[in-house]
Parts: structure tokens; sequence; C-alpha cells
């Protein structure tokens, strides 16, 4: 192997090693590509073997963070995540959580059923998951363990439901991805929309057919005497109908060609502030905290924007992309099966990595591979997206889980959190085998929407 491929799988997997000592994966990135980089000019300098950096490459990465910083598609993650974190704040869920508890509570489910439209509301109102888990496991947690709900089950449906905003439009995560790889950012929104509401309706139907099977899971509440009058279903409607107008503003702007997505990020944005306006929960405390946590994620996302650019810069100036390019066409699976490879490998790398790692470092690498294959990269780009679910899902590094055991009673254990989220992982693997066999339930919207 030349000296130049070595020097790439070491840089590599010295990524790997070092992002279990907990140092911040931002200086990580940086770090390893300042290192190998040196370590590559000194090889020319001792050793006059080339391998393909000098300082003339190495000044690229100015060139490169410029262009990240006047790339126009990311000014919309900040107004996405001030949406999300605002909206959070608007009241919105909590009288949606009141109205559909009227509605469903009753029956067998009825609050993991309400605990999943309203999720699947948020989740197509902001990309934010922090929030979604946060605000759900509040809201709904403690009333479903009232109601004797199977930790385990309750802590599952709260957790799933809550990570959809990561893959159901508007999501920061395709985002990125679009950025990335130069992919319109309106197809891929347009190509994630079913998948995501499939993902969604097969949670929703493992959750009624488990309530049924074993009851002790999801006890039905007691009857009450007042039954279901028209005033429980005018405040069902009146308390979906904000949620919808913000869906609507952002994605039906996007989706009818009147805005871009940067465009309909500051409608959203606006949105938000104006519902939490008329719930009456809009105040400078509330501004200022939504302002200082999106400066801060914001900041933490373009930290690691930055270290990846200088990484994936020195990597290929290594000839890792070509190393990884011929590594995957030399397996003998076909190119199937080749595919299917790098969706069990990236669902392996969820255990350990962030979704912003492996979207910014391995998605760009295999990304070329996968076309040079023709495979539609929208529709491998939503499927990475799906399998990306569990990354938030799956212990020890499942983030979604973090925030649900932070925000959950003390009666919910990790053990009880670890142990309900088993069954909805696969059923995301269910909704994965079923997006690669049907490529329709992506490529169709953006087809029909913008002639694909």
């Amino acid at each position: 192997m030349p000296l130049n491929h070595v020097l790439a799988v070491i840089m590599f997997v010295s990524f790997i090693a070092l992002l279990f000592t907990g140092f911040p994966v931002a200086w990580v990135l940086g770090g390893l590509a300042i290192v190998f980089a040196v370590i590559a000019i000194l090889c020319d300098a001792f050793l006059g073997t080339f391998i393909g950096i000098d300082w003339k490459y190495t000044s690229l990465i100015v060139d490169r963070i410029w262009d990240l910083m006047k790339n126009w598609v990311l000014v919309a993650l900040p107004m996405f995540i001030f949406m999300g974190l605002m909206l959070d704040r608007s009241g919105i869920a909590e009288r949606m959580m009141i109205s559909f508890s009227a509605l469903f509570g009753r029956m067998r489910g009825g609050m993991a059923i309400t605990v999943a439209l309203i999720g699947v509301l948020l989740a197509a109102s902001t990309g934010i998951v922090g929030a979604s888990v946060t605000l759900l496991a509040l809201l709904a947690l403690p009333v479903m363990l009232e109601r004797k709900y199977d930790p385990g089950f309750a802590s599952g449906t709260v957790a799933s439901f809550g990570t959809l905003g990561i893959l159901i439009p508007p999501s920061i995560m395709l985002v990125l991805m679009g950025d990335r790889l130069s992919l319109s950012v309106g197809d891929l929104f347009l190509g994630a929309l079913i998948p995501g509401l499939l993902l969604g309706l097969l949670y929703a139907v493992y959750i009624v057919v488990a309530a049924q099977l074993r009851p002790k899971l999801a006890p039905a509440a007691a009857a009450q005497s007042d039954g279901l009058g028209f005033r429980a279903v005018l405040a069902f409607v009146w308390a979906v109908v904000p949620a919808m107008a913000l869906i609507l503003a952002v994605l039906g702007t996007i989706f009818l060609g009147i805005a871009t997505p940067t465009e309909s990020a500051g409608i959203g944005a606006l949105g938000a502030m104006l519902l939490a306006l008329v719930n009456g929960k809009l105040t400078f405390k509330v501004l200022n905290e939504a302002g200082r946590q999106t400066t801060k994620t914001t900041a933490y996302i373009f930290a690691i924007f930055f270290g990846a650019t200088a990484f994936s810069l020195v990597l290929r100036g290594l000839g890792g992309d070509e190393l990884i390019e011929s590594a995957l066409k030399e397996l003998p699976f076909g190119k199937h099966g080749v595919l299917i490879a790098i969706l069990l490998f990236v669902f392996v790398l969820g255990f350990f990595l962030d979704w912003i790692e492996i979207t910014v470092i391995v998605l760009p690498l295999i990304a070329p591979v996968v076309k040079s294959f023709g495979f539609d990269l929208i529709w491998f780009t939503v499927l990475f997206a799906v399998v990306l679910q569990t990354s938030f899902l799956t212990p020890p590094v499942g983030f979604s889980l973090f925030y649900l055991k932070g925000a959950a009673p003390k009666e919910v254990t990790t053990g009880h959190i670890y142990r309900g989220i088993v069954p909805f992982n696969l059923v995301i693997l269910v909704c994965i085998v079923i997006t690669y066999l049907w490529k329709d339930l992506v490529l169709w919207l953006p087809s029909v929407a913008y002639g694909r």
C-alpha cells in the first residue's frame, strides 16, 4: 500500500479513536488535519516522497472556509433552529396535548397515539430533536406513567416520535446533506416527506398492535361521563390550526416554488414568534433564551464544519477518497450488495458517532461511489437520512436517549429507555427496507414538483 494511503487509513482510524476521549469533535477534526498535513510535508522534505500535500495545497482551506461562510443555503440553519426553539416556548404543544388527550385518551394506547400525532406535527414544524424530545417527555411521560403505561413503552414512544423532526422537513440534517453533496434542498425536502410520514405511520401501527396484544403496556383510561362532544372536537381543531399554518407557511412556500428553503426558514422563524406572541409567551426572556441557544447550536455546527473541511481536504490530499472508492468497488457483492454494506456500516457508526460527524465526513466520501453505480443521489441521501434515525436512538451515543433521560421522571431508568427503544429501531429497519425497495416513495414528489 502506498505511503499516502497508509497515512489516510491511520488518519481516519485516529479520528474514530479520539472521539472516545470526549475531546470536542471540531478540535479533533482540525487537529488531525494539521498533524497529518505536517507529516505529509515532512515526508516530502526529508524522505523526498511527495504524497499529495504541500504548503500550497493546504492553503486551499482558506478558500473552502470562505465558500462555506458565504453559502446562502446554510443561512437557513440558524433560522430553522430559532424557529424550533421559539415553537418549543410558544405553548402550542401544551394546547395540543390537552385537546388530543380529550379525543384519544380513553382508548387503549390513546396517550401514545396522542404523543404520535403531536410528534409528527412538531417534526413538520421544526427540525430540532432536542427540543421535541424534551418537550414530549415533560408533557406526556408523567401522564402516561400515571395511567400505568409501561415505562419502557412510554419512553420508546416519546423518543422515537421526538426524533422524527430530523427526517421530516424542514430538517436541518437535510439542509446539511444538501450542502455537502451540492444537491437541491427542496428536492431533499420533497423526497424525505413520504418516507418520514411512513416511518411515523409504522411507529403508530406498532403502538396500536402492541397495545392490543399486550394490554399491560398501555392500559385504557377510565371511562368519563362527559363523552366526546362538539367542544372537544372544536378544541382539537383549534389546537391543530396554528401548527398546520406554520407547516404550510414553511413547507408550502418551498414546495410551491414561492420561496427558497432559506427564505422559508425566515418565514418560519417569524411565524414561530407570532405564535408565541398570540399565546402570550413572547417575552424578552424567551427571546433571549432562544437567541442564545440558537447562537450556541449554530456555532457548534459551524465549528464542526470548519474542522471537517480541513479534515476532508487533507484526507483527500492523501488519496483517502480514492482508497475508499476502490475498496468499495472491489467488494464482491455487486452494486446493490455494496450499497447494503454501506448502509450497514452507517448503521453501526450510528452507535458511536453523532449524525453531524457522519454527515460531514462519511457521506461526502461514499456518495461519489454510490453515484458511480448509477443510483439516484436524492434517493440515496434520503435513505441515508432514514438510517441515521438510528444514530439518535441507539446507545451509547443516542442523543435522543440522553435528552429523554434528562427530562424523564425519576422512576424511568436508563434500562427502561434502552429496552423500550428496541422495537422502534426494528420499525426503522422495516422503513429502510421499504424505502430501498420502493424508490418512488422518495422520487415521486420531486419528479412531480420539479420534473426531475
